[in-house]
């Protein structure tokens, strides 16, 4: 992570471009093809939290409870039932998120250390998340109305493992939000709400920015550790 800060909150001076960056975006889309204020609300949240998130700054839980209850009604309205127990999921581990992230970490930077996966373990959570977002995906399909059963089952299974490791500060999250990421934006441009389109369209972006934030921040503690 970067080791200079450009304000109180300890953000990098990157990140802030970054964040601006992505907020920028959400506001020319909602202005050239409008869905509702709500769903801008939600994007520019959503956007806030990944971006502090990609940097482990723990302020990222701030924005992301607002998010989840703005994103949650918005699932609401289209009946994307997956998404909306998947934001339920989100909201209950980020209260435990919050006391993981605190013991480990930085108190002068308000930054977590963060740890990787072993290498054998990675392999079987993908086999696993992929079986059971098929399953999800059957379930959807058979016993509810949802108009994108496999598209919501491939958002919500890999997003719940994604969450964990997240929360454990493991930097593997970050190829799992990428699937999520992809997926839930073909999923919301199906549905031509391109606020939320615009939102997990930068939130691609997010993971390549988050995955390289965390790798430096290893190195820092492995160069640390030395």
């Amino acid at each position: 992570m970067p080791r200079r800060s450009s304000s109180i909150l300890f953000i990098s001076q990157a990140t802030w471009w970054f964040l601006a960056l992505g907020l920028i975006v959400q506001l020319v889309v909602y202005f050239i093809a409008p869905h509702s204020p709500l769903a801008l609300v939600s994007g520019m949240l959503g956007i806030c939290s990944v971006v502090l998130g990609a940097q482990g700054n723990i302020l990222t839980f701030v924005f992301g409870f607002a998010q989840v209850i703005t994103y949650t009604y918005l699932c609401c309205v289209e009946h994307f039932y997956a998404e909306i127990a998947i934001n339920i999921y989100y909201f209950i581990t980020m209260i435990y998120g919050v006391y993981c992230w605190r013991r480990r970490m930085n108190s002068n930077t308000l930054q977590v250390h963060t740890r990787r996966l072993s290498k054998n373990v990675f392999p079987f959570l993908i086999v696993a998340v992929v079986l059971l977002s098929v399953f999800t995906g059957w379930l959807l399909q058979q016993y509810t109305d949802d108009p994108q059963p496999y598209l919501d089952a491939f958002t919500t299974v890999p997003a719940i493992a994604a969450q964990i490791l997240m929360v454990m500060a493991y930097r593997e999250q970050w190829y799992l939000w990428l699937i999520v990421d992809i997926l839930a934006l073909v999923m919301w441009l199906r549905a031509a709400n391109y606020c939320m389109a615009a939102q997990y369209a930068f939130w691609c972006a997010n993971c390549v920015y988050g995955y390289i934030q965390w790798t430096k921040s290893l190195e820092n503690i492995k160069n640390k550790s030395d």
